[in-house]
């Protein structure tokens, strides 16, 4: 009986819910939104939302459960969750203040400029994604053991013993886990110790069977004893070094003890009354977003209407403008001076919106860096908000989906290919198709740009909306159409996650639309203002959450505070609150 009364509970708030969507704002049917009253944890799967929202029921913060479920990811999610990458970490605490730590993987102190160039000067293909040279210095470890040493409140064995569980007894497959295992099948099968762990005598798991993780569990429980030092030294320092020396690679025991987390101040902007907290250099994401949002809030999106040709018109060319200063400017702080300050000016953005016809589509090709206006998928995110009010927005990665696809014998650590995300050789893509310059060259200990954009918008000093996605360099437009949908399009968090999405980079010249984005009156339109249009890319996985009512100024249903969202495109997240 207490069952049913729950279920009958849960309808009757999911109708609630539905009922206070401003119809006028809706865009397609969207289930509604997850709504809780303390807190909310969105995750791409569902066993690590299950462990944050656990964390926060034990009287952790926001923190506390962004540690355990990084963990988490690193057993149940292994195409991106992981302790061989690194990522980025925005928080927004109870008290205003607000931070961001980069734990992004560096280059080994033995890589070169034009390591993965051939005698003949060009890019050798599958060098910088493939096998250990490929690989840079892992940070995640290091990155949430600090988060959790200065932002946590509980014990690191409390918050890790979740993720030690999952790998030791093994969790459960679902088709989105098989799916997603089945990606890399062949790979599995070229590295001993990964087909020991992610194939079952040789074949794909199938749905239902159990993924145990002896290795990996041996490793969590290293970290949850001795912190960082158990990762990057004693037995699982010796196994990565070792296999690197074995395979070709350039780590060694000097990389890992020097690797440290940076702590540095947010990217920050003003939009339509909001402020946009986001990712510094070396992420790309915080600067780039907030020069689109500066460009688009001269223009009044909300009157002319989600999917109408002159918006998008915008959309496409606010992006073409920002990929080309992303792509010419940016890169490790510690390296490069980046120009933060000029490309996230407002003057600068109207610069650039004086220079966008309203009636005809830009030709990349015609911009250049330092010609004005411009002188001088594979990633997984999550969101968590606690009843304290503190916000902790979190993308993390192994570049491509399972990094290189080889384990480290002995640790059951997927290793990274982040060093692709380097500037091979200028004006060569990378495996995202980005044409980058000489500020992301390698170097001795850099580390690469980067397009993570964890993003938290508040309001008055308090969040009111937790955003991010994986996807490479397609994150940042994913980001920006999480904020236009629901700040200007008055969207909830669902429809916000669920609606169509469109992409331009610059280069190359085209924009990727998404099923059901543009209607063919639409795209005959804008096909005929000189937009050039091509197929999907690879889909992302969008992790956000409301704070307050299920749209932004909205009123909140009944006692609920949190409104998380599950982007429908992978089948294995969830959000999930108490």
């Amino acid at each position: 009986m207490r069952a049913r009364i729950v279920s009958v509970t849960i309808s009757l708030v999911t109708a609630l819910l539905v009922s206070t969507v401003p119809r006028e704002a809706a865009v397609a049917a969207s289930r509604a939104p997850v709504a809780a009253e303390h807190g909310m944890v969105a995750t791409a799967q569902h066993y690590a939302t299950k462990v944050g929202v656990d964390v926060l029921k034990q009287g952790g913060n926001a923190v506390d459960a962004a540690v355990a479920v990084g963990y988490a990811l690193a057993v149940v999610y292994p195409a991106a969750g992981n302790l061989g990458g690194g990522g980025f970490m925005t928080i927004q605490r109870a008290d205003g203040s607000r931070t961001f730590l980069d734990f992004r993987e560096k280059a080994p102190l033995a890589a070169t400029r034009d390591m993965f160039l051939g005698k003949d000067g060009n890019v050798v293909k599958g060098l910088s994604t493939k096998g250990f040279l490929a690989v840079g210095v892992p940070g995640t470890v290091a990155g949430l053991d600090y988060a959790l040493a200065k932002y946590g409140t509980l014990p690191r064995a409390t918050v890790m013993a979740p993720s030690v569980a999952l790998a030791e007894e093994g969790f459960t497959l679902d088709q989105g886990d098989v799916d997603m295992l089945s990606l890399a099948a062949e790979d599995f099968g070229r590295d001993p110790a990964s087909a020991r762990i992610f194939l079952d005598q040789g074949r794909p798991y199938a749905v239902g069977e159990r993924l145990v993780q002896k290795d990996l569990a041996g490793t969590l429980r290293a970290i949850s004893a001795r912190g960082r030092d158990g990762f990057y030294k004693g037995a699982v320092g010796d196994a990565l070094t070792a296999a690197s020396r074995a395979q070709g690679g350039l780590i060694v025991q000097a990389d890992l003890d020097r690797y440290t987390t940076r702590e540095l101040p947010p990217i920050e902007c003003d939009y339509r009354g909001y402020r946009v907290i986001s990712a510094p250099p070396p992420s790309s994401g915080g600067v780039v977003i907030c020069e689109m949002l500066n460009i688009l809030e001269g223009y009044d999106l909300a009157g002319l209407g989600w999917g109408s040709a002159q918006a998008i018109h915008y959309e496409i060319e606010a992006m073409r403008h920002a990929y080309i200063d992303r792509n010419s400017y940016l890169g490790d702080p510690d390296f490069v001076k980046n120009p933060v300050e000029r490309l996230t000016d407002k003057a600068y953005a109207a610069k650039i919106r004086a220079s966008i016809d309203p009636q005809k589509a830009g030709d990349s090709a015609a911009l250049k860096p330092g010609v004005p206006p411009h002188e001088g998928s594979n990633t997984t995110h999550y969101s968590i908000v606690d009843s304290q009010g503190n916000a902790v927005s979190v993308t993390y990665t192994l570049n491509d989906w399972f990094g290189t696809r080889i384990v480290a014998e002995g640790t059951g650590v997927l290793l990274n290919n982040e060093m692709d995300d380097f500037t091979a050789k200028v004006g060569v893509p990378n495996i995202y198709g980005l044409l980058q310059g000489e500020a992301n060259a390698i170097a001795p200990g850099k580390t690469p740009l980067s397009s993570m954009s964890p993003t938290i918008v508040t309001k008055d000093g308090k969040p009111v909306f937790v955003t991010g996605t994986p996807g490479g360099s397609r994150i940042i437009t994913v980001v920006l159409h999480s904020i236009l949908n629901v700040v200007d399009y008055g969207m909830n968090v669902q429809e916000a996650a669920d609606a169509p999405r469109i992409h331009h980079q610059w280069m190359p010249d085209v924009t990727n639309v998404e099923r059901f984005a543009l209607s063919p009156d639409t795209r005959k339109i804008l096909e005929g203002m000189g937009h050039r249009f091509g197929p999907p890319q690879p889909a992302n996985h969008l992790s956000a959450i409301l704070i307050g009512a299920p749209t932004l100024g909205g009123k909140p249903v009944g006692s609920f505070r949190y409104y998380g969202a599950n982007d429908p495109r992978r089948n294995t997240g969830s959000a999930q609150g108490y």
